[in-house]
């Protein structure tokens, strides 16, 4: 019997071990909760804090400090807008902070098309090879002068034309 309490003592005394004194005591950080909105809709929204959603949607992020939010969609050009933690002062009356808030919100970007790049960069080499000199083309009444004797077979009754 004196063993079985010892062992559940030591094992009751070994798992409070694990918890420090200090970490019981710290609060988690204050959130807060933002809008994400995007035209076109549909694009990802991601934090800086690594956090996604597709907009139009809503994120709660650890207000610790200022951060940005990236909208991206196929096809458009990404923008980063920065996004700005307000704290509150501390009420004099009541010793409590109010909670922390964001500019803007809602967070908004309005995309713009990607542009092609392709179409661009087929333009400019186009513009920037130069054009090979097609030949002039010879009538075919004007053959050269010695395709004539050549051209001239000797069981021919007829005597070669004159060399020009």
């Amino acid at each position: 019997m004196r063993k079985i309490v010892v062992v559940a003592a030591s094992l009751g005394l070994a798992g409070c071990s694990s918890f420090s004194t200090p970490e019981m005591f710290k609060s988690t950080p204050p959130s807060v909760t933002i809008q994400l909105e995007s035209q076109p809709a549909g694009a990802e929204a991601r934090t800086s804090g690594g956090q996604t959603c597709q907009t139009p949607c809503s994120l709660s992020v650890p207000a610790e400090g200022d951060f940005t939010v990236t909208f991206s969609l196929p096809k458009y050009a990404p923008e980063t807008v920065p996004v700005q933690v307000i704290r509150q002062q501390q009420d004099g009356l009541t010793g409590s902070s109010p909670p922390p808030t964001v500019d803007p919100n809602p967070v908004y970007a309005e995309l713009q098309p990607a542009p092609a790049a392709g179409r661009k960069a087929k333009a400019k080499a186009k513009a920037a090879a130069p054009r090979p000199k097609k030949p002039k083309a010879t009538p075919a009444a004007a053959a050269p002068a010695d395709a004539a004797p050549a051209a001239a077979d000797s069981s021919s009754p007829f005597p070669p034309p004159p060399a020009r």
